[in-house]
């Protein structure tokens, strides 16, 4: 749907079932709606699955995530694509992978990534609690709340996004950052729904929209 190639190499990431991997990231993609002047962060972005495709619709795209492996590969597979646009491919906005400690995210590391309009959230299932804690942190400091620390140097700039959408393989941790992110970080769940990528297992991909006004 996106004009993009993924290769990937035995030892990497990648989801198991291709043909619903598709599904997957035209359906988080079509949520996100991503415009022409928009900058994205697409985190824990692996080897770029929803990355590369995100760079065919925003201004700007960083990826982030933990292993610098999958970040070089993901730089590769941005480079590739490039390359493909001479044969037809889609055009990819300016594109950055940085490797970070996800499960380590602050706010002041939160600021120093900078703003931008949409986020694309793909944890493994351990969720994304930090990060989710990092953007509420700032909220409940931005609204003065009880207990709450300084908002860190820069946060007076910095704009949190005003659409998230999380992709989990683990519903009770996007449960658990769900409530985060409504109760403390001033966002509301607007849709939510699964996607049976191993039928006939226990598992699923879970997906939801979150946004703030």
């Amino acid at each position: 749907d996106f004009g993009i190639t993924m290769p990937f190499k035995p030892t990497d990431f990648t989801q198991v079932n291709p043909h619903i991997n598709r599904v997957l990231v035209t359906r988080a993609l079509r949520l996100l709606d991503v415009q022409k002047t928009e900058r994205v962060i697409d985190w824990f972005c692996g080897l770029g699955n929803f990355t590369l495709p995100l760079a065919t619709q925003g201004r700007e795209v960083l990826g982030i995530e933990g292993s610098e492996t999958l970040v070089a590969r993901s730089r590769e597979n941005y480079r590739l694509n490039q390359r493909l646009v001479a044969e037809g491919g889609k055009a990819l906005a300016p594109t950055d992978f940085v490797a970070r400690n996800l499960f380590d995210m602050t706010p002041e590391m939160l600021v120093a990534d900078g703003s931008a309009e949409k986020w694309l959230v793909d944890p493994p299932r351990e969720g994304a609690f930090a990060l989710a804690k990092a953007l509420a942190d700032i909220e409940q400091a931005r609204i003065g709340a009880e207990g709450a620390a300084p908002l860190p140097a820069g946060a007076e700039h910095w704009t949190p996004p005003k659409r998230i959408v999380y992709v989990s393989c683990n519903p009770a941790t996007l449960a658990r950052d769900a409530g985060l992110l409504v109760h403390l970080g001033g966002y509301r769940c607007t849709a939510a729904g699964m996607v049976n990528m191993f039928p006939h297992t226990a598992h699923v991909e879970s997906m939801a929209v979150f946004e703030r006004d």
